[in-house]
């Protein structure tokens, strides 16, 4: 009889279906049973001794709300022997339930972000960074299920840290090799990639929130390694290591089954040539291996971004990590394909969507200091002040993490055009929304255009980091430096040094910086956009909670 080992995760919801993703302990048919009388099943796939499913359900509708459960069945399909794992029994959370989109488009949508986070320590356990931010929402919900609550979660990466594991996870690992050989105490393979969502995701509070909301996902470098990516030179120096090829498609295939598949539509899974492939043999681990490996090799060979449509509500997910192009030459946050993606689903439509959101887990404007920093450092990295310099600068960015968008300044000025043509003309949403995280801490930006060119939708750039993570007092000065006066004329500096094309807006911080763990959530109806950033606080003998730190309206 197989067992619910992870999950359920609820993930795509649209206004008559849903996607509802499983991990089993052996091969079995899963099912999805409505309150409404609505169902799906699917047969698990296996990945390196894993079983999996990705279960559709059918006949919702629209604007409604339904409890459902999860059964697990034998070889012949979902009637033999099946049985009921979820809700577990004598669970002290409310039914999970799908709530589906109204058919017209025109229902209030809440959409909650943020990103990096830890695993909670266990129940009782002392935490050093804070309480954690979904576990607090998941309290908060639970406590009334029919107040309002998020209609999609977004998770902008660092959903789990391969490379900084917990005193448990290490304890896991020391069991099965040893740790004084690389890659030491980060994680090895996709079995040990499995303790890392385990940890995270069987967190009772959180796999609640993720059975009942909707979620999105995006990688970001600590889900792989890091600064994954940050450079040609860091590529050749992480490929000349023994473990990391192994370390790079296990990431891979992980983030593939446990991340990526539950982010596309119905439609979208039926006509991809991967999934088909890993469910058509009685073992997948091959088929997505050698896809990984394709992934790797050639980044233009597969998208990982994907686009969601809520009502009049458009999300662009952004993959901003395995897209790149490194050689210094023609450096850029998104190969020519992906770039192309991108402004297709951006101008698409116009006139269909009131509000345009761009889910990048690296956000696009940043202190001035560190994007003229990054400017700098990318200049050096090129050669415009010699070899010397040039070692400078790889070193520097390495260090400092000088790699996001303004580190790819031809990708920086790209994205800057194309939120001014998705924001301007007939038909233009009220607001055009870059989502981030990473830099751990949140804050509101806004760009201004020269007179008389920028558009006319609201153009903001909305970050919120972490979830639940460290905030060092090094990152809580920097970013507050970075953002001053002072910090602006010394990024002058840097970037005269080495001649850095200044950039063609500029911006100012509107809110923050805010410290702590914390979402951020957009709540949207017509044209209206409003924006409530809560953090998790506890105070003394009192259980933890969100308290409003910013609420504003957006448009």
């Amino acid at each position: 009889m197989a067992r619910l080992r992870l999950g359920p995760l609820l993930r795509h919801v649209d206004g008559a279906s849903a996607t509802v993703w499983v991990e089993t302990d052996g091969p079995c048919a899963a099912e999805v049973r409505c309150a409404d009388g609505s169902r799906g099943s699917a047969r698990t796939f296996q990945v390196a001794g894993h079983h999996y499913a990705l279960i559709p359900v059918t006949g919702l509708t629209p604007g409604t709300e339904t409890a459902y459960e999860v059964r697990l069945g034998g070889a012949e399909g979902p009637g033999d022997g099946a049985h009921v794992v979820w809700p577990l029994p004598d669970s002290r959370f409310p039914a999970s339930t799908i709530r589906t989109l109204a058919e017209d488009g025109t229902a209030e949508l809440r959409v909650t972000f943020g990103s990096c986070r830890w695993a909670a320590p266990p129940s009782g356990g002392d935490d050093p960074v804070g309480p954690d931010a979904l576990d607090t929402l998941a309290t908060r919900i639970a406590a009334d299920p029919t107040a309002a609550r998020p209609d999609v979660l977004l998770l902008l990466g660092d959903q789990v840290y391969a490379d900084e594991t917990s005193q448990a996870i290490r304890r896991r690992l020391a069991a099965r090799r040893d740790l004084s050989e690389p890659p030491g105490a980060q994680v090895a393979d996709y079995e040990e990639y499995t303790y890392l969502y385990y940890e995270s995701w069987l967190d009772p509070e959180v796999r609640w929130l993720l059975s009942t909301v909707p979620s999105c996902m995006i990688f970001d470098d600590h889900d792989v390694i890091d600064d994954w990516n940050t450079s040609a030179a860091w590529v050749a120096d992480m490929r000349a290591t023994p473990w990391w090829r192994e370390r790079i498609l296990s990431g891979l295939m992980s983030y593939w089954v446990y991340q990526h598949l539950g982010n596309l539509r119905p439609a979208e899974l039926e006509s991809d040539d991967v999934y088909a492939a890993v469910r058509a043999t009685p073992d997948g681990t091959d088929a997505l291996r050698a896809f990984a490996a394709a992934a790797d090799e050639d980044p233009a060979s597969t998208r990982w971004s994907y686009r969601r449509d809520f009502g009049r509500v458009r999300l662009l997910m952004v993959d901003t990590r395995a897209a790149r192009v490194l050689r210094e030459d023609e450096r850029a946050m998104l190969d020519a394909g992906e770039a192309r993606w991108l402004r297709e689903q951006a101008v698409e439509g116009a006139g269909g969507f009131d509000h345009l959101l761009i889910g990048s887990s690296l956000p696009w404007l940043l202190p001035h200091l560190i994007h003229d920093a990054e400017g700098w450092a990318s200049a050096l990295c090129r050669g415009e002040r010699g070899e010397r310099w040039a070692r400078f600068g790889e070193n520097l960015r390495r260090r400092a993490d000088l790699e996001h968008w303004p580190a790819f300044p031809a990708s920086f000025e790209a994205l800057t055009a194309l939120v001014a043509e998705a924001g301007t003309g007939e038909g233009a949403p009220a607001t055009v929304l870059v989502l981030s995280g990473d830099v751990h801490h949140a804050y509101v930006a806004e760009p201004a255009w020269p007179k008389g060119t920028g558009p006319d939708a609201h153009v903001l750039q909305l970050t919120c980091s972490p979830v639940h993570n460290s905030i060092p007092t090094s990152v809580t000065l920097g970013f507050r430096f970075g953002w001053s006066r002072v910090g602006r004329a010394l990024g002058r500096r840097f970037a005269r040094h080495a001649d850095v094309t200044q950039a063609g807006i500029d911006w100012r911080r509107t809110g923050g910086p805010w410290f702590g763990n914390q979402l951020m959530t957009l709540t949207l109806r017509g044209r209206t956009c409003l924006l409530r950033l809560e953090q998790a606080r506890r105070t003394r003998g009192a259980e933890a909670r969100l308290e409003t730190t910013e609420e504003r309206r957006l448009s």
